[in-house]
């Protein structure tokens, strides 16, 4: 078990801490010290802070033994705020804080630390512990001076009292019955992260939270949050069920901390201050003092903007400390979760919310979506919404090149016409593969290359056009065809004129949809030389190796979408390239309104 709450410096200067041998000396650099006074110095001189406003340092981890707090993570942020009120207020009282092995015969680190502002350049090269506390305090010193010397000069009576007063820190309060070294450990080795989810568990499992309530009836309740908690953080390990909500990793320590996350941004969108500022950047002065006064204060202002502003909006929740308070804030998280697996096992919603989140579409906006909505609105929204995603007046004219708003159009009506094909076989049971998707990052290619693209050197003409050239009705030009023959007996020709031999192989360019796919980025980049013919090739050997080919992509160079199967080997306009377009055609203007003109 645990205790969590927030400490103000003033609250410190009462206790008593105590290093432990297994933790490493004082460490901190000057220019971290500096570092340090800099943020409280800008959060202290912010024009824009609020009332009750506060600056957060990060967590200390402590036991309490014997009315001693030994520290288990923090020591260095600890001493260094002990240097800086030495500093300040060398006359006052202090907590104390005392390393159990930085002492020597003639003094220890308890007298060293209480007396630094004695001490000299001699004194800290005792031990290497004692140096660099006496030199964290000389930067401290310099800081404060080189303040006075820039016109500051009540520095040090500007600088204490929101010093004391409204800078906290996160104390996370150890009681369980463990070893300290092994809570050390695991703390150092990363497994006690003090995240946001890590402090809004404390909330919901800590005792020490709910006084006054029936100590074993909450037991009870916080045993069976443990361990759905746990089945959320275990289900959002699957790696399909991760990337069908997000786009990237998302690098948390724990998965379950962007449902909090998600909770507190439909918070925030649903503040009407918030939308109020966001509609009115600037304000009357006389009108912020009120909301201020009022307590009207905007989500940010309230909660901050800083690493545990999701915290702090959780903790606001818990306010009666009840068991009906810790059921009501649970069931809303959980309620979140069940929406988002209902979502991802309906094969339907699967693909379809997954293609709006793939697209940008935030997934705080589509759970307020669906909050007030019955289900057959909520699917028809959707579908509204895929629509606005490929709308463009005519899908014929699109052509891939250097606009980037195209390209995305293009992109998106791809990945759709990938997705619907998969749903609209009611008796198939695969899924789109989200996570293939975003982390193999599939784009556009040529399904027949353009020779704008294609670079051959002389030594692989000849390789070339073995792999790419298909003698056909189009290459009839008797002069080129013998330059081809002269290059298949070793004849190379210059880079520049051999052009001309690229341009006569692939044929004219064409940029659009009915001559472009998708395929990983990985695979692209072999592809970008070659014909439909050697891409055929390739992505057949791929599939017998079994990696994974988007499906339309792998139709294309399969050939389903052509009537006539007259040459496997050629991408033509009539037999092939129409077809395929008319399949994008199909699925991707089916939904209402998508595009104007078709």
């Amino acid at each position: 078990m645990s205790y969590l709450t927030e400490k103000t410096i003033e609250e410190l200067r009462e206790f008593k801490f105590f290093i432990p041998s297994y933790q490493r000396g004082y460490r901190w650099t000057e220019r971290q010290v500096e570092d340090l006074l800099n943020d409280v110095w800008d959060f202290i001189t912010k024009s824009s802070k609020k009332e009750n406003e506060w600056y957060c340092l990060q967590p200390v981890v402590v036991k309490n033994i014997n009315n001693h707090f030994e520290v288990l993570d923090g020591q260095q942020r600890l001493t260094t705020i002990f240097l800086i009120l030495k500093h300040l207020e060398s006359d006052k009282k202090s907590f104390e804080i005392e390393y159990e092995t930085r002492n020597t015969e003639s003094v220890n680190s308890k007298e060293f630390l209480q007396n630094i502002d004695s001490k000299n350049e001699k004194d800290s090269k005792l031990n290497i512990d004692y140096y660099h506390i006496f030199k964290a305090y000389q930067k401290t010193k310099e800081w404060f001076q080189a303040k006075t010397n820039q016109g500051h000069s009540s520095i040090s009576s500007d600088f204490i009292t929101p010093f004391l007063e409204n800078t906290k820190v996160i104390w996370y309060e150890v009681t369980a019955e463990k070893d300290a070294i092994e809570i050390f450990t695991r703390i150092n080795m990363g497994k006690i992260p003090l995240t946001n989810a890590e402090l809004i568990k404390a909330l919901f499992l800590n005792s020490s939270n709910f006084p006054d309530s029936d100590t074993e009836e909450i037991r009870l309740r916080q045993l069976e949050i443990a361990s759905e908690w746990d089945r959320i953080e275990y289900a959002l390990q699957n790696e399909e069920l991760w990337y069908f909500i997000n786009n990237d990793k998302n690098e948390l320590p724990t998965r379950i901390e962007y449902i909090f996350s998600i909770i507190c941004s439909i918070a925030k969108d649903e503040c009407s201050e918030t939308k109020h500022r966001k509609e009115n950047k600037i304000q009357d002065v006389e009108d912020i003092k009120k909301r201020i006064e009022n307590g009207n204060l905007t989500f940010d202002e309230k909660y901050g903007i800083d690493e545990y502003s999701t915290f702090r909006f959780f903790s606001d929740k818990f306010k009666s400390k009840s068991k009906d308070e810790i059921d009501e804030n649970w069931k809303e998280i959980k309620n979140m979760f069940q929406t988002i697996e209902e979502w991802f096992t309906d094969r339907e919603l699967y693909h379809k919310i997954g293609y709006l989140i793939t697209t940008k579409t935030k997934l705080e906006d589509l759970l307020n979506d669906c909050k007030d909505r019955k289900k057959h609105e909520f699917r028809e929204l959707l579908n509204e919404q895929i629509a606005k995603k490929v709308k463009c007046d005519n899908l014929e004219e699109l052509e891939y090149g250097k606009d980037p708003s195209v390209i995305s159009v293009i992109r998106k009506i791809l990945l759709l016409h990938n997705i619907q094909t998969m749903l609209s076989n009611k008796n198939e049971t695969s899924r789109f593969p989200f996570n293939r998707f975003k982390l193999d990052k599939w784009d556009i290619e040529h399904i027949h290359a353009i020779a704008a693209e294609v670079k051959v050197k002389e030594e692989d003409q000849k390789n070339w056009l073995e792999k790419n050239y298909v003698e056909d009705v189009e290459h009839q030009d008797k002069e080129k065809n013998q330059k081809i023959e002269d290059i298949k007996k070793d004849h190379f020709m210059d880079e520049q004129e051999f052009k001309s031999i690229i341009e006569y192989v692939l044929g004219e360019t064409d940029n659009t949809l009915q001559n472009l796919c998708l395929l990983d980025r990985g695979t692209n980049r072999s592809y970008k030389n070659d014909s439909f013919k050697e891409k055929r090739r390739k992505i057949i050997e791929r599939e017998k190796q079994g990696i994974f080919i988007p499906i339309c992509t792998k139709n294309v160079f399969m050939k389903f979408y052509s009537k006539e199967l007259i040459d496997l080997e050629l991408w033509n306009e009539n037999r092939d390239r129409i077809p395929y377009f008319n399949s994008i055609m199909k699925h991707c203007t089916q939904f209402p309104n998508s595009n104007n003109n078709q």
